[in-house]
């Protein structure tokens, strides 16, 4: 970067001199972290901390972007581009610390400071997206950019800095940019608290059933239950919560109809109404975010935010979303008539399959088709050799080596740290692993990090440190974690992301790791999620935790068998979230009657009858307080992605190593250097089609082999 201007530097100095005489000097984040490989350390951090950190993060970074500003020399790519990728780096670190907590380890007093600061953060981030200073500078390099022989990260950066501003309200002049500031405020404090609602809400339920109310429900949940039950004191009772592996058991194998209903209406009726109501926020959110677009030239939340993705418009992700809505239709209508009639035969008379009976009735077919239950499948899925399978396949497809290091400082007891190295012994970056349910945890999985790769200005690749989050079966006081197979594969798919942020090698942090298209995103993770019905794959972990007897062929036979079992339900399913995404973010005016708009939404891809009482929307935190508002398609998008390419690793082998190395290299250590399109047709040498997918989930039949033809010289 280019010397600027001694006031600038001056500023900087003054201030930075005032912060360090505050009271909170000796806090934690006003230094970089010393921590084992650079990791935080958790057990000097309490709750008095975050805020002083916060506001300091925010002056310095607002000094920061006021000494770019302040230069006397025309803008270039380094002075002003490179200079604004840096700008923040004191905020970020406690930022990055803090939101990873407050979804994984959270509390009261975090909930607050999170409302309290997200006001701050928000009026900082439009302050400088609405700094004319700092605008002029940007669109004066952005016009300029021919003269500057950027390379393809380079050039990257730049468009991404300039659409960053560009499509956030840089243009806006008078009482647009005011009303532009009013909006954003208003919309980060209600997904805030529509997040917040969601986990409140969650632990708010407890269900305590009698030995009479367990028929059909597996041994582990029972033991759980009443170990549940029993730390709350209520000896003979059983326990069971709304958390996602939880309610999943019960709706799954319970005999009893009714209390599968009670607990579908509770688990979908969560949001919709009393003290964690989100239905006033739905709706406001959608407004605002409708408002926001208007003001920034666009017809509507979704075309202006799909601009920033492969798909680049409403009607690429409607046409995805019809193509796959008719390629699966007739496979649902043929699933659910099979359904209803083996639910009719088993019960003697006719019957509806409701939503909460689908689970149940596919579960018992699924096992009658291909004698396969999933509860048969746990005693073989113990979750520390899933461990040890899941991070071997990293090893087989590219050389990285996991050591598990105690000294490294986690944030609750379930965490574990571990160090990665690649086949050579260098150091690639730490993984934290954290699985199981707790209070303090939102439900989901998901895969975040407390530090993004990226290369210093002295030419150091400071290593990243991500993280993995589920809500896995907890151990009981005489039986460890087993995993349902759908569990397995949710552990690949956030190691697919992991991998992805582990693997980065870029310049910039921005662009380094899953800072790529939301809808390129899940292409590592949902790339992952094949390797379950693998049968090589799971000959190398899959072991009876009592008696160390893998798992036999016969189990590995009926999964893959059953594999495609229900495929035509879960697209649908899906599909459903997609067109209800959509449908909220392309809507052209306020919503009057969510409820009445959901369904709606929901029918070209209706499965059951409507349920008073159940929505989805209230809880939707994808789309209302998570990053992918007009984006849930995208998991669809990167399925056919997904696809295509496993498809193409197979055609070559599964633990093909020269494939995998150029998935790696091309996919998995770019980030969002270029294009993803062109990415992705560096690895497979063409796009993609449908076709691997629909074959994938026997929609389409296997192709017939291609005979060789004599070769003629």
């Amino acid at each position: 970067m280019k010397t600027i201007i001694t006031r600038a530097a001056a500023l900087i100095l003054i201030l930075t001199s005032s912060i360090m005489t505050e009271a909170q000097n000796n806090n934690i984040f006003f230094t970089p972290f010393d921590g084992i490989d650079g990791t935080p350390r958790f057990t000097q951090m309490n709750d008095s901390l975050w805020e002083p950190a916060i506001d300091r993060g925010i002056r310095l970074a607002q000094a920061e972007i006021d000494a770019i500003t302040a230069q006397t020399e025309r803008p270039d790519f380094d002075n002003t581009i490179v200079a604004l990728e840096n700008v923040g780096q004191d905020l970020n670190r406690v930022l990055n610390v803090f939101y990873p907590l407050l979804s994984a380890n959270s509390n009261d007093e975090m909930m607050r400071i999170a409302m309290e600061t997200s006001q701050k953060l928000s009026d900082y981030s439009t302050s400088m997206i609405l700094n004319t200073d700092l605008w002029k500078r940007v669109a004066d390099v952005w016009d300029r950019r021919s003269e500057y022989n950027l390379n393809p990260e380079d050039s990257m950066l730049l468009k991404k800095t300039y659409d960053s501003f560009a499509l956030s309200g840089a243009r806006l002049q008078g009482a647009d940019r005011e009303k532009y500031r009013e909006l954003t405020a208003e919309l980060s404090q209600l997904t805030t608290i529509f997040g917040q609602n969601v986990l409140r809400e969650l632990n708010t339920y407890k269900i305590y059933l009698g030995a009479d109310d367990l028929a059909g429900l597996p041994e582990s949940s029972v033991n759980a239950a009443a170990e549940a039950a029993a730390a709350e004191g209520r000896q003979g009772e059983y326990l069971f919560t709304l958390d996602q592996p939880v309610y999943s058991a019960f709706i799954k194998y319970s005999d009893r109809r009714d209390l599968r209903e009670r607990m579908y209406r509770l688990y979908n009726g969560r949001n919709s109404q009393g003290e964690f109501s989100n239905m006033d926020n739905i709706k406001r959110i959608a407004e605002i975010r409708r408002e926001l677009s208007r003001l920034l030239g666009s017809g509507n939340f979704a075309e202006h935010t799909l601009q920033r993705t492969m798909a680049g418009n409403p009607r690429a992700v409607y046409d995805l979303l019809e193509r796959l809505r008719a390629a699966y239709r007739p496979a649902l209508d043929a699933e659910m008539a099979e359904l209803t009639e083996y639910a009719s035969r088993i019960e003697g008379q006719p019957v509806t399959i409701m939503p909460w009976d689908y689970s149940y009735y596919s579960n018992k077919l699924k096992a009658e088709k291909y004698s396969f239950d999933e509860e048969a499948l746990r005693p073989y899925f113990e979750l520390d050799n899933v461990v040890n399978g899941v991070f071997g396949l990293a090893t087989r497809l590219y050389g990285l080596q996991f050591k598990h290091n105690p000294d490294i400082e986690v944030y609750h007891p379930d965490v574990k740290a571990f160090e990665v190295t690649d086949a050579d012994g260098k150091f690639v970056g730490v993984i934290y692993t954290d699985f199981f349910p707790r209070a303090s945890k939102r439900p989901g999985a998901w895969m975040t990090g407390f530090k993004d790769q990226y290369i210093t200005a002295d030419g150091v690749n400071s290593r990243p440190q991500v993280s993995i989050v589920m809500n896995f079966t907890k151990p009981t006081a005489d039986t460890p974690s087993l995993l349902t197979p759908y569990e397995v594969e949710t552990f690949l798919h956030e190691f697919g992301h992991a991998l992805h942020g582990l693997f980065a090698d870029t310049r910039y942090a921005s662009l380094s790791g899953t800072a790529v298209y939301r809808d390129f995103v899940e292409l590592p993770s949902q790339f992952n999620e094949n390797f379950l019905t693998e049968r090589e794959f799971l000959d190398g972990f899959a072991r009876h935790y009592q008696t160390g007897e893998p798992i036999p062929q016969e189990l590995v036979d009926r999964l893959i068998a059953s594999s495609r079992y229900g495929a035509a339900y879960a697209c649908m399913r899906q599909l459903g979230f997609g067109y209800l995404d959509m449908a909220w973010h392309t809507v052209d005016g306020p919503v009057e009657d969510a409820v009445a708009f959901e369904r709606a939404a929901l029918e070209p891809v209706r499965i059951f009858d409507d349920v008073d009482g159940a929505m989805i929307s209230p809880q939707f935190s994808h789309i209302f307080s998570g990053g992918y508002a007009a984006g849930y398609y995208s998991y669809k998008w990167a399925e056919v992605l997904d696809a295509d390419a496993f498809a193409y690793l197979k055609s070559h082998g599964l633990f093909d190593r020269e494939t995998a190395d150029s998935f790696r290299r091309n996919i998995l250590t770019r980030g969002g250097t270029e294009d993803p399109a062109v990415l992705y047709r560096r690895f497979r040498g063409q796009d993609p089609g449908i076709e691997a997918l629909l074959i994938r989930d026997g929609i389409m039949p296997e192709p017939e082999p291609k005979v060789a033809r004599p070769r003629v010289d």
